[in-house]
């Protein structure tokens, strides 16, 4: 029998820096949360608003997937190994940090504020050459159906990873249903909604609530209003 656990968007950990605002759904930086460490290999989920000018300074990373996928606004970019460029809606990005990288973030905008996500996910392989890259995502592909954006496959249309996991984007219209078969039925799925809501086995998910999902091979997605939402099937061990 399946099991589900609600994130209701309220519980996620809430960092106030003044230029940086964010929502954490698992364990980071000054939120700890025993009961919400990570969720198989995915590590992070972090909410970020940036204002304009602003920005994260150049720091470090390693052995860790990281992925940012804007929202809105424009999200600059540079890093240790040369890469220089500005992502926005439509664009996903992704650094295998390896043997260690360093990067900097920052808004694009002197204006407006930008919002993304940055996930990190748990590499299976340690200390790998540090490498970067960007694609163009077609939300219109999205539409009413799971558009995959993330994998371990190196294909053109999506980033790849050093894990076995898979990330889709949907955009269903109200009422719209589909089911989703997992590529692994030892995976577990954290479904994150970004706007909207859907319904899952009777569980409601308004914008930013999640529920993580194991125990399954296959369940249905039910957008009770028009929805978006990012569905991130991951190896739990």
């Amino acid at each position: 029998m399946a099991t589900y656990v609600y994130h209701e968007a309220g519980t996620r950990g809430i960092v106030n820096h003044g230029w940086l605002h964010s929502k954490h759904s698992f364990s980071f930086g000054s939120y700890y949360n025993p009961e919400r460490m990570n969720f198989g290999a995915l590590r992070v989920l972090n909410d970020d608003q940036v204002a304009a000018g602003a920005g994260f300074g150049k720091h470090p990373h390693d052995n860790m997937e990281i992925i940012s996928i804007p929202l809105s606004g424009g999200l600059a970019h540079q890093d240790s190994m040369g890469n220089g460029s500005t992502i926005e809606k439509g664009n996903i990005q992704v650094m295998s940090a390896g043997t260690g990288i360093q990067h900097a973030e920052f808004n694009a905008s002197q204006t407006e504020e930008v919002r993304f996500l940055q996930i990190w996910v748990i590499p299976n392989q340690r200390n790998v050459t540090p490498r970067y890259d960007e694609k163009r995502i077609f939300w219109s592909k999205a539409k009413n159906d799971f558009l995959p954006i993330v994998s371990s496959e190196r294909k053109d249309s999506i980033v790849w990873i050093y894990q076995d996991a898979y990330f889709y984007l949907g955009d269903f219209d109200a009422g719209f249903e589909k089911e989703y078969k997992l590529q692994n039925p030892e995976h577990g799925v954290y479904l994150f909604v970004l706007s909207g809501s859907v319904e899952v086995d009777g569980q409601v998910l308004n914008n930013r609530d999640a529920l993580a999902i194991s125990d399954t091979d296959a369940f249905t997605i039910k957008a009770t209003s028009n929805a978006e939402f990012l569905l991130m099937e991951v190896p739990l061990n």
